[in-house]
């Protein structure tokens, strides 16, 4: 019998594959777990037709998030903390920090764990962040980390 994966099943297949398998375990496993429905006409064109929407989804997910990069670069966060002698910070540039500012200075949010700072920021001036958007694109920000007056 001929099924149509709905979820990934260990040593059968991924989700949406089309895969054979012996009647009584589709019968008895597959279909009551809902893992699976028949390959029948009506179920490979709702695949066909789920499978052209995940696509085109996917598209516009990603043109969002190349856009979203395009607009990213150039806008710049400006962040203010405590220093001390010789250019020094007390404590470092937290990734949290980062997007909070940038949802405080430009008006758009970003996830903190997309962003991706290869070692602390523990000194002042001006700094490029890698922001995972999606994962092919990855979009740079400017943060320049300034003495906090006072």
């Amino acid at each position: 019998m001929k099924v149509i994966l709905l979820e990934d099943v260990k040593s059968l297949g991924k989700k949406g594959e089309i895969v054979n398998v012996n009647d009584g375990y589709a019968r008895n496993y597959v279909l009551p777990k809902k893992l699976g429905v028949e390959a029948n006409s009506k179920n490979m064109n709702d695949l066909k037709l789920k499978k052209a929407n995940d696509e085109k989804v996917a598209k516009e997910q990603l043109d969002a998030a190349k856009a979203f990069a395009k607009g990213m670069e150039e806008d710049e966060v400006v962040l203010s903390i405590k220093g001390g002698e010789g250019g020094k910070t007390f404590g470092s540039v937290s990734t949290k920090e980062i997007a909070a500012a940038y949802k405080e200075q430009c008006g758009k949010e970003i996830d903190k764990k997309k962003i991706v700072l290869p070692e602390a920021i523990k000194n002042f001036g001006v700094y490029e962040v890698s922001v995972k958007l999606h994962p092919s694109v990855t979009g740079k920000l400017k943060v320049k980390v300034t003495q906090m007056k006072g």
